[in-house]
């Protein structure tokens, strides 16, 4: 595998953020173009589709979102115990969370230093991965 940098580090998993999401667009799309073609006889059948595809649409999204979070808080965590072992300090309760998934990136020696100017600056996310030099991976976020 090619070494992980500010360039490459996204993840797409081609199952799930395409065809997944692929699937259920046409599923919606069919839904709704069977019910608006629809009799009284099969009415019912034909709006439970809809509800059927507008829920598998919510469940793709939340279960994203739920896996990031869990992910965020514990990343969160490590990075605050990293950042006591590097400084012999708490982490600043003004340094966000989305500040704090950019740091995860970055080599101990830079790490204390981007923390400061991060709070600082407020840099953003991606502000912060881009100033990082040595990059730290980060194989296991999906």
């Amino acid at each position: 595998m090619k070494q992980q940098n500010f360039k490459n580090h996204g993840k797409w998993v081609i199952g799930y953020h395409v065809i997944t999401f692929l699937a259920i667009v046409i599923l919606i799309i069919g839904s709704i173009r069977g019910f608006l073609k629809s009799s009284n006889d099969n009415l019912y059948s034909a709006s439970l589709l809809i509800l059927i595809s507008f829920i598998l649409l919510f469940m793709f999204y939340f279960l994203r979102i739920f896996a990031l979070k869990a992910q965020d808080r514990a990343i969160r965590a490590e990075e605050k115990l990293r950042y006591y072992v590097l400084t012999g300090k708490m982490l600043s309760s003004k340094i966000t969370t989305r500040q704090i998934v950019g740091l995860r990136f970055a080599s101990d020696d830079e790490f204390p230093t981007l923390v400061d100017k991060a709070e600082k600056d407020q840099l953003s996310e991606k502000e912060i991965k881009a100033l990082i030099k040595n990059w730290k991976e980060d194989l296991y976020r999906v």
